[in-house]
């Protein structure tokens, strides 16, 4: 069976080098194909060299069409995507392209080192592949809300600031956005989305739901509910914003309570694992080990 796998292997690589090869010796704008044509006394044309991201989009292209995809899926996708930051469409293709690749490698990986017997293996190791880029965009995602929530409370104060100087709230949020440029930068590019929405023809509603939509961030989405009930009702901006930047900061006051409080219950297991049993090894092992050549000796 071994001897079967690594010739089934070998002619593999050897037929990936040959296309590879071939493939860079026809294809126009290789440079190794340039230089082959002209050793060969052939002129060739200029013509403008190919991004790495664009031969990456044409690599990536058709594994993101390998299996196929229900329309929910991809725009459950691209919502998540965008949640995360990543929001050219390109995105999509490289994210369903990583999953189909890496689940890929890990079958080529269980066949070359472990064979076709194991089937556990072969289950596992490419849903596992399959599975990795979205825990990373999973991940992705907690970390920018993480980022936002805790730049939402300097965001409003000089929000307020700007308001109460004289600012309309359009205005206000492409200040705060400038200002936060460098200091927040999740929450910066979101107001300048918003701002440019509003430039674009957008209700300013649509254009602050959206942005609940972008981020998911539950802070947002209540400060969202503010502002347009504020300009719905005619009430004062500013009252309303210094409101909700006090009581974001009670909840956030709260939350890092919340944590310190799980902090003891977190590290209950480690204080077992890491501390008591290697006590109990040093404490009883050698009454153990005493004892029991003490029964054996007789």
């Amino acid at each position: 069976m071994l001897p079967l796998i690594l010739t089934l292997v070998i002619f593999i690589t050897v037929v990936a080098v040959v296309f590879a090869f071939g493939a860079a010796a026809v294809t126009p704008s290789s440079v190794l194909g340039a230089r082959l044509r002209a050793l060969g006394g052939q002129q060739t044309a200029q013509q403008p060299t190919v991004k790495v991201r664009e031969r990456i989009e044409q690599a990536l292209d058709p594994l993101s069409k390998a299996i196929p995809l229900s329309p929910s899926d991809v725009s459950r996708t691209r919502a998540w995507l965008i949640q995360a930051g990543l929001r050219e469409s390109r995105h999509v293709s490289y994210y369903f392209g990583a999953r189909i690749a890496l689940a890929f490698l890990g079958l080529l990986g269980v066949v070359a080192f472990s064979g076709v017997d194991s089937v556990p293996l072969l289950v596992c190791i490419p849903a596992l592949g399959f599975f990795i880029p979205r825990f990373i965009l999973k991940r992705m995602i907690k970390d920018r809300q993480r980022r936002i929530r805790i730049a939402l409370p300097d965001a409003l104060d000089l929000t307020v600031i700007c308001v109460e100087a004289g600012l309309a709230l359009d205005q206000a949020l492409m200040r705060v956005g400038q200002d936060l440029h460098h200091a927040h930068p999740d929450l910066s590019d979101e107001f300048h989305l918003v701002n440019l929405e509003m430039r674009a023809g957008k209700p300013r509603a649509e254009a602050l739901r959206n942005m609940v939509d972008r981020t998911g961030v539950d802070d947002i989405r209540a400060l969202v509910g503010t502002l347009i009930q504020t300009d719905r009702f005619g009430t004062s901006v500013a009252q309303a914003l210094r409101v909700h930047s006090d009581s974001l900061r009670v909840s956030r006051r709260q939350r890092a309570e919340e944590q310190a409080a799980k902090t003891t219950i977190k590290m209950v297991p480690p204080l077992v694992i890491f501390i008591l049993v290697p006590f109990l090894f040093v404490t009883i092992g050698p009454a153990l080990i005493q004892a029991y050549h003490s029964l054996t000796s007789k």
